[in-house]
């Protein structure tokens, strides 16, 4: 028996049958499977693809080589659409809640000193290194200025 092959009208018509909107924050949520981190997941032709995507793509045109899918609303399993935001991944990374996100938003280091100028060294591995703080334990470790 030949398997059955779905054209994009009808995979695009059998996801839009498991969105269910939510009007307070204008989401569509797929009510459908879900992947480990959380975003919807139906199986094409024995492939599985990311339901946001693949709106996406039906909606708004092709999602640009190098960059991904932003959920501007934070909501993993949206499919609306407007709430996605095609960016390179370092912007989404970024953007997020993630403990990268959050160090490079810092302005200032833990003792209060700014993170700007003469003050901000980045050190091989990326880090935002203060400099105040880098020369006050190089004095207490060697017992002199550099």
């Amino acid at each position: 028996m030949a398997k059955k092959r779905y054209t994009e009208m009808q995979t695009i018509e059998k996801v839009l049958q498991r969105v269910e909107a939510v009007t307070e924050s204008g989401c569509m949520i797929w009510m459908g499977a879900l992947n480990d981190k959380g975003y919807g997941l139906v199986y094409r032709n024995e492939r599985s693809l990311r339901v946001h995507r693949l709106v996406y793509s039906y909606f708004k045109g092709a999602i640009p080589a190098g960059l991904g899918l932003d959920h501007l609303c934070r909501v993993r399993c949206c499919v609306n659409p407007d709430h996605l935001e095609p960016v390179t991944q370092r912007v989404n990374v970024l953007r997020g809640v993630g403990i990268s996100a959050i160090r490079a938003r810092r302005t200032h280091c833990i003792y209060g000193h700014p993170l700007i100028d003469e003050n901000l060294r980045v050190s091989r591995t990326n880090q935002r290194i203060c400099v105040t703080c880098r020369d006050r334990r190089n004095l207490a470790r060697y017992g002199k200025a550099r």
